[in-house]
């Protein structure tokens, strides 16, 4: 995705949303566009693909790519491959989105820069294997073009601009959040070597997204909200899937390691410590 593409994409959600208007029915689809399919941008895309927190069936793993490229973020494997390589050097010269590299670049310049437009597959040939994956991946933009047509036949003009196009972007922005704000700010609880941090605002709009130091702490869970009070809808669906029986073995962090590593004040800024508490085991999953 090229710059270009990327601000006329604004630019006709903006213009062709004037034009229209909002009907009942576009604010439905506009709902559903963005916090209907960011469920697949964190439970199958992020918790499945990148850190593989709990496991499916291949049917239902397919069932979460094709609605993750429903959401025009690129192919489940771009996407989760890209993250693996965030988690393995975060906040390190390699991290393919660090705001330390400018806040910008954190939230979307990485995105529309060249070097990062194909799937790393060493990272992520676990997935590749699978064929009906690699054809996902590589039509995924054919499916997102797709879901434009059927927001277009369920809700007319409107239904097209304001529903898929503004909803699509604010999805984009709602996703990228994670990578750009929640890396800057924040409450820290846990030491990581990173600058990650719990943001409540990210996490009530991302679906549990936001408890981004919890996450960075124990990244092979598929609860982020580690706490009662940490609403995280994403995990409670993935609950109730695995009481369906249609996904399984749900990983969450023990006691222990909720006790372990705190930080006194929850703001101390300690992100650059490399104390490495936890990374043989966040490892595991990247290898």
């Amino acid at each position: 995705m090229s710059s270009i593409p990327f601000l006329a994409f604004h630019v006709v959600a903006l213009v062709g949303t004037i034009m229209f208007g909002i009907t009942p029915i576009a604010l439905v689809l506009f709902l559903f566009m963005v916090w209907g399919r960011i469920w697949f941008i964190t439970a199958g895309y992020h918790r499945y693909f990148a850190h593989r927190s709990y496991r499916t069936s291949r049917a239902f793993q397919l069932f979460l790519a094709v609605g993750g490229v429903m959401c025009v973020q690129k192919g489940p494997l771009w996407w989760a491959g890209h993250h693996r390589e965030h988690h393995r050097n975060s906040d390190d010269e390699d991290d393919v989105h660090s705001p330390l590299k400018g806040f910008w670049w954190s939230h979307v310049g990485w995105i529309l820069c060249d070097k990062f437009s194909e799937p790393p597959i060493d990272r992520i040939k676990d997935f590749a294997k699978y064929p009906e994956l690699r054809f996902v991946e590589k039509w995924n933009g054919t499916f997102a073009w797709l879901t434009a047509l059927l927001c277009f036949l369920i809700g007319g003009w409107s239904g097209l601009f304001f529903g898929f196009f503004m909803g699509t972007v604010v999805l984009w922005h709602n996703t990228f959040l994670v990578n750009s704000l929640a890396h800057v700010m924040g409450r820290r609880r846990y030491v990581t070597d990173d600058t990650s941090r719990n943001n409540v605002f990210i996490a009530l709009t991302t679906l549990g997204e936001g408890w981004h130091n919890n996450h960075h702490y124990y990244q092979a869970s598929a609860r982020n909200g580690f706490f009662w009070w940490e609403i995280d809808l994403t995990y409670q669906s993935l609950r109730v899937l695995s009481w369906l029986k249609i996904v399984r073995d749900l990983k969450v962090p023990s006691a222990e390691l909720l006790a372990s590593n705190r930080i006194a004040d929850g703001n101390v800024d300690i992100g650059m410590t490399r104390a490495g508490l936890v990374r043989a085991e966040l490892a595991s999953v990247n290898d």
